[in-house]
């Protein structure tokens, strides 16, 4: 066998190969267990980076694992194809979104295949397709028909660079999640998923997703945000009630002020007469709106000369305006206690508001609020009571007044689905001017989308083109006009797991086949991901569940976290000039090269540090595989693994063999268990290097080489797919190592000859020494008795009896 490693050529005939057997391929199979091993699928930006290539080496390596284990695996690819870049690539190079991203699709894909991953390429989808995105607009009919989608005019998060609204979710520091724009405040008309409907199961069934990584149900747990408090109403004379919601109503008889947003009606009305109040409104109206960055901006405000009535004391208690409380959740006003809240005492002492301390009277507020629960003081009949005792009074005498209510309350909003882009899947609604809103007729689906448009600006194509806009209302008959709006592109991506079970189904959204492959037995993506995507997949797998098209609540059995892939400390993007091109590295050391050095520097949930010389380690490592096999090869002399036998093996050969079952035991439970691919790899580097080492070439070592050999290629080959492909079949088997199974371990090659017995005299160890496995009674006692530090402590003494623990202990007691 030739000793040089043609990389591209080894590569090119191994891809030619699984294309042309279509090796990936699969269907339903009752017969076998499926496994549905699934990555988040790209956005076709134009060019693969490396964390793409490591979130897919992954993916791949799990299914290719699994298909050795005797499973009928699928794994899909397809693209997300539809958002704001194409909008912005097509204005920076003057052609359509559609062109753009139809192009950076067949270059993402040859640099996919170039890879190696073992995709199921007939269930690749495109969610810019009418094809796929018709079923959308199905799902969406149907779920306006059962009220669960709505239209409503609300303030909403307006990106004054993308020009869109964008979901609470996507706002991240006051900021646009793409653009980077600080955000504004805006009202306009908009349409939203009632997803807070399955709020309650949607936290539920969090305690069921055993296998999910705990930080990312923590996130989604507070994002959801459940909470048990008491609705309480401050009265206010001969005007309008204000009503708050509080999860300490313990706190209630310290309460000095209320705090409403400026977006609150009451602060428009105050607003109108005056002109610090209106002015202080108006330059809120552009701050950052996110709720986390809501706990940390400074916080301002203005007495809005209002007053409204405690419910329990009747004292006046002033209203003011600020820029912390958003009108988006719960009713825009809140309570403030300032002596038992952080964000109320801060408030409270810059705008010097009464402070009123109402719990544990043994500590001070002179350094700050007191936030822990007690005991009540200064709260009239309450005093005395702890926090339970007091919630309890209090709900009642407020539920008797008609001023309470007990409520459980959420954090989650209502998904705003509506975008003011042209890059997205049409919502199919007509506007009446007579009926209203109004569903287009599902036999009139899809809604197709034009893709030939002249794009200049960042305005929407299609608001601007008769042919598209102008339709007949298909209740009444009058002219009408489609809906401009398009959906978030999230819509597209928190259903396309299911749509690859039948993406070829032209009749329906989804068909048997889908309850044969879900849920997805292991889901692979970035951490971002943990609130936008994940949670409002698990929200649309419910509303499918709910049509009755599936039938797990879930969509993703386990769920892995991959990390960053990061040069000289930070992460790589196009915007910081420090990306690594995959497909130059694949040129020049092998796509077996990269995706070995990508999963060998760092466990996959940790971030990983590009590194050059690391990607030169990786190519030897394969260059060492290439040459033992080659080696062995040219020793062989036609004996092979049927030659070994194993009563004829020397020490040094059992050692050997030994090490080599070790080896792959622990190789198993690193990629099956503890996905922890980097330690499998060093593992196996350790197995090449001993066989490297072990040249001799009688019959039996021959034989030993070659049993090794295969395991060696058999668990490398889940990670360097094209060179296993290679060399299995020089080793002259007649089958691709991707249809082979994993390697069994021989129990008997792990049986130790020797044992470490302890050895005691009246119950203190004084030696430890090594024997061969079930050594004789008597041949044991005459060897311990020899020896010199038993000797030592039995000299002159009588031996009353030898107590033998089979292979592990021998006690010699005397008196």
């Amino acid at each position: 066998m030739n000793l040089k490693y043609n990389v591209q050529k080894i590569e090119e005939q191994a891809q030619k190969y699984w294309q042309e057997k279509k090796s990936f391929e699969v269907i339903e199979d009752s017969s076998k267990e499926k496994y549905y091993c699934l990555s988040m699928f790209p956005y076709p930006s134009g060019r693969l980076h490396m964390g793409h290539v490591r979130n897919y080496s992954i993916g791949d390596v799990i299914s290719r694992f699994q298909r050795m284990q005797g499973k009928n695996v699928m794994q899909p690819i397809g693209w997300d194809g539809f958002g704001l870049p194409a909008e912005n690539a097509a204005l920076k190079n003057k052609e359509s979104p559609a062109k753009w991203t139809y192009k950076n699709i067949n270059y993402m894909k040859t640099q996919l295949n170039q890879l190696g991953f073992g995709y199921d390429w007939s269930r690749e989808i495109t969610t810019c397709h009418p094809k796929y995105y018709r079923w959308e607009q199905w799902l969406f009919i149907k779920l306006f028909k059962k009220n669960l989608i709505y239209k409503k005019k609300a303030i909403v998060n307006w990106d004054p660079v993308d020009q869109t609204v964008l979901a609470n979710e996507q706002v991240i520091n006051g900021r646009g999640w793409r653009s980077n724009a600080l955000i504004e405040r805006k009202k306009i008309s908009q349409w939203f998923m009632r997803i807070t409907n399955y709020a309650e199961e949607l936290l539920n069934g969090l305690d069921k997703l055993y296998g999910w990584p705990d930080s990312v149900k923590i996130m989604q747990k507070n994002w959801i945000g459940k909470s048990i408090g008491l609705e309480i109403t401050f009265s206010r004379k001969n005007s309008d009630s204000l009503i708050i919601y509080t999860t300490r109503p313990d706190t209630l008889m310290g309460v000095t002020y209320l705090a409403i947003s400026f977006e609150h009606p009451l602060a428009l009305e105050s607003g109108k007469n005056n002109y610090r109040v209106k002015s202080f409104i108006e330059k809120c109206r552009t701050i950052q709106t996110s709720n986390i960055l809501n706990e940390t901006i400074d916080k301002k405000g203005i007495d809005s000369g209002f007053k409204c009535i405690h419910p329990i004391t009747n004292n006046k208690v002033p209203i003011w305006i600020t820029n912390f409380v958003l009108m988006s959740y719960g009713t825009g006003a809140v309570m403030s206690v300032p002596a038992h809240d952080k964000r109320d005492f801060e408030f409270a002492k810059k705008y010097d508001i009464f402070i009123k301390q109402v719990v544990n009277e043994n500590e001070s507020i002179d350094k700050g609020p007191i936030i822990n629960k007690g005991k009540l003081f200064n709260s009239g009949k309450f005093s005395g009571m702890g926090f339970d005792q007091a919630c309890e009074s209090i709900a009642k005498i407020l539920i008797e007044k008609k001023l309470g209510n007990k409520k459980i309350n959420y954090r989650l909003r209502d998904w705003g689905i509506s975008r003011q882009r042209y890059w997205g899947c049409p919502i199919p609604i007509i506007n009446c001017k007579y009926c209203g809103s109004v569903t287009v007729k599902t036999k009139d689906l899809p809604v197709i989308l034009p893709e030939k448009v002249n794009f200049y600006n960042v305005s929407s194509p299609i608001k601007k083109m008769p042919d598209f806009y102008q339709t007949i209302c298909p209740k009444c008959g009058s002219k009408a006009h489609r809906e401009t709006d398009t959906f978030d592109t999230f819509f597209e991506s928190s259903w396309y797991f299911a749509r690859y079970t039948c993406n070829d189904n032209d009749n329906a959204m989804l068909d048997k086949r889908a309850d044969y492959w879900l849920e997805v037995d292991q889901y692979i993506g970035g951490v971002e991901h943990s609130i936008l995507h994940l949670l409002y997949a698990r929200f649309f797998n419910k509303l499918l569940r709910d049509e009755g098209l599936i039938k797990y609540d879930e969509p993703f059995k386990n769920l892995l976290t991959q990390g960053m892939v990061l040069k000289n400390g930070v992460k790589m993007s196009k915007s910081k000039g420090n990306t690594v091109d995959p497909t130059q590295m694949i040129k020049k050391y092998g796509a077996d090269t990269v995706r070995l050095f990508i999963l060998f520097a760092a466990p996959p949930i940790q971030d990983l540090e590009w590194n050059n010389s690391g990607l030169k380690g990786a190519h030897r490592f394969i260059k060492k595989v290439y040459r033992l096999v080659s080696v062995y090869i040219n020793d062989s002399k036609e004996y092979t693994v049927n030659h070994l036998n194993t009563k004829l093996l020397n020490k040094t050969q059992k050692y050997i063999r030994k090490k080599i079952y070790q080896n792959l035991v622990k190789i198993t439970d690193d990629i099956n268990r503890r996905y922890t691919f980097n330690t499998a790899i060093s593992i196996l580097m350790e197995s090449v290097d001993i066989m490297n080492k072990f040249t001799q070439t009688d019959t039996q070592s021959i034989a030993l080489r070659s049993e090794s050999i295969n395991i060696i290629l058999l668990t490398l080959s889940p990670i360097t797919p094209h060179i296993c492909h290679h060399l299995w079949f020089e080793l002259g088997n007649k089958n691709a190592i991707i249809n082979e199974p994993w390697p069994k371990v021989d129990l008997k090659a792990l049986v130790e000859n020797k044992v470490q017995i302890i050895v005691q005299v009246n119950g203190k160890l004084r030696d430890k020494i090594m024997i061969m496995i079930n050594t004789d009674k008597k041949i044991l006692e005459n060897k311990i008795l020899s020896n010199k530090n038993v000797i030592k402590f039995t000299k002159n003494k009588n031996i009353i009896k030898i107590i033998i623990i089979h292979n592990k202990l021998v006690n010699i007691v005397t008196k």
